[in-house]
């Protein structure tokens, strides 16, 4: 189970409200589209629900438990800009997570318990489509197979919750639609709960089961910081929705 309780949510850093007022049951499964313009406070959100920073005031539960004060392999992360290490092969990637929660301090495995880690690291990548390239570095990887990586390096250690902080931004039109399909597949195959963030409203509404806009409704001209983002619209969609109706109504759609 991953069902996400966020119960009146508000940042703050100094005279600067980010986010007030966030209140969301998100059921375990859900593919959550974090959506809204730039600045309102979606990747601080997601920075929230991985306990890189902690709510000013209110809670956040995972499967009615305060989330950890740190980062754990509960929760896994994408971000846009690929996180592998430049000296490690695309398997040794993806085993280092597996090594380090086996081995916290040497920080590496040896024997039959590395060769379960590298079957484990194999079907990971058979899954993403990068099994042919097992013994490669990650710069002779294109973008998108470096973006697939970053995605075994997450799914290795089997999350709960994902978060991705726009994990397609950078990558080509052809590349995106490949993506898309891998990462819905893959939910399909795991259901664990996602929350994407991304500016474009297209691939939300494509991608997820559930749209959280993000935005300001109280707005003071003198003091652009008085007042934080909150959740203004939670949209469950379902293959009748009828998305273009929706995203119409949103503040910030594309003209």
């Amino acid at each position: 189970m991953s069902t996400l309780s966020v119960r009146n949510v508000w940042m703050e850093y100094a005279d600067q409200v980010v986010l007030e007022r966030v209140n969301l049951e998100i059921p375990s499964g859900e593919f959550c589209a974090l959506v809204g313009p730039s600045g309102c406070g979606k990747t601080t959100f997601l920075r929230l629900l991985l306990s890189m920073e902690r709510p000013t005031r209110g809670t956040i539960l995972l499967d009615d438990a305060p989330l950890s004060a740190e980062p754990g392999p509960g929760r896994g992360v994408v971000f846009q800009k690929y996180s592998a290490f430049p000296h490690l092969t695309v398997s040794e990637n993806v085993i280092l997570g597996l090594e380090f929660a086996g081995s916290p301090v040497l920080g590496k495995l040896f024997g039959a318990r590395r060769r379960a880690a590298l079957d484990q690291a194999e079907t990971i990548l058979a899954s993403v489509g990068l099994s042919g390239a097992r013994d490669k570095y990650p710069a002779e990887l294109s973008g998108g197979m470096q973006q697939r990586l970053a995605i075994a390096q997450t799914l290795v250690r089997k999350p709960k919750v994902l978060l991705m902080d726009e994990p397609f931004g950078a990558l080509d039109v052809g590349t995106k639609a490949q993506m898309y399909e891998l990462i819905l597949a893959l939910w399909r195959e795991v259901r664990m709960t996602v929350f994407m963030v991304t500016h474009d409203l297209k691939e939300g509404f494509s991608l997820a089961t559930r749209v959280l806009a993000f935005d300001k409704v109280r707005l003071d001209p003198d003091a652009p910081g008085a007042y934080g983002a909150t959740v203004t619209f939670n949209l469950p969609l379902d293959e009748k929705a009828e998305r273009a109706d929706i995203v119409a109504k949103l503040p910030f759609a594309p003209v």
